[in-house]
């Protein structure tokens, strides 16, 4: 999926659900109204949710707005719902800023600090899911929306050789820069969950499903995942 598409989608979620008369919606209280996507690098997560939204949102054709996937435009979202310039959207990688980068920018404002991002991030997450039929991905959404009995956590993680493998064929990378990239990647989101919510992304009790993706096909995955969205809490 395009990321001008992406956001375009985004958009029509959010325009939909703003509308008077879509908020009566056919809300199925016996299932899960949102899903969030942790991953390691590398496994699928994209892929997967783009099919798990198409099985969800077949499944509930009279809903109003169709499930969908907030990832890297999570962070215009929430850029925009602060007032802050979308344009600055790219100077946040869901990995911590440097220490001494976060003091320069709060001394001489030239842009928000880094917890003050996690915060914001954070909020967006939580309406998101309280509106429903949104797949979050990353951003420690799991834990965000730990509380919310509605929302469905699951967990992509695969062997370093495979996940090496389809990052260096789906990025046109060497293998040497594919694993580079994937341990970068990994241990970025390791840090985030550990300095911003004191937890470690591996810990199988954060999740109400942890997939091999090794073994585990998007197709499959999706499927797995929607049986146990719709069948509810």
């Amino acid at each position: 999926m395009s990321s001008k598409l992406d956001y375009d989608r985004c958009l029509s979620f959010l325009n939909c659900e703003i509308q008077p008369a879509a908020r009566p919606a056919s809300r199925r209280e016996n299932r899960y109204r949102a899903v969030t996507l942790s991953r390691s690098a590398g496994s699928g997560a994209c892929r997967t949710a783009e099919l798990l939204a198409d099985r969800l949102t077949a499944a509930d054709r009279k809903a109003p707005c169709p499930w969908t996937i907030f990832d890297g435009n999570l962070i215009e979202r929430v850029l925009e719902d602060h007032q802050e310039s979308p344009r600055l959207a790219e100077r946040f990688p869901e990995d911590r800023l440097s220490e001494i980068e976060g003091f320069m920018d709060e001394l001489f404002g030239l842009r928000p600090t880094p917890a003050t991002i996690v915060q914001q991030t954070s909020e967006t997450i939580l309406k998101l899911c309280a509106l429903g039929n949104v797949i979050i991905i990353g951003r420690g959404a799991n834990m965000v929306a730990r509380r919310m009995p509605d929302v469905f956590h699951v967990r992509l993680h695969g062997s370093l050789e495979v996940r090496v493998r389809r990052v260096a064929e789906n990025r046109g990378m060497t293998p040497r820069a594919a694993l580079a990239w994937v341990k970068r990647a990994d241990a970025g989101r390791q840090r985030y969950l550990r300095r911003y919510f004191e937890a470690d992304q591996n810990d199988p009790l954060l999740y109400h499903l942890t997939i091999n993706t090794d073994l585990v096909t998007p197709e499959a995955a999706s499927e797995l995942i929607a049986q146990a969205v719709l069948r509810g809490p």
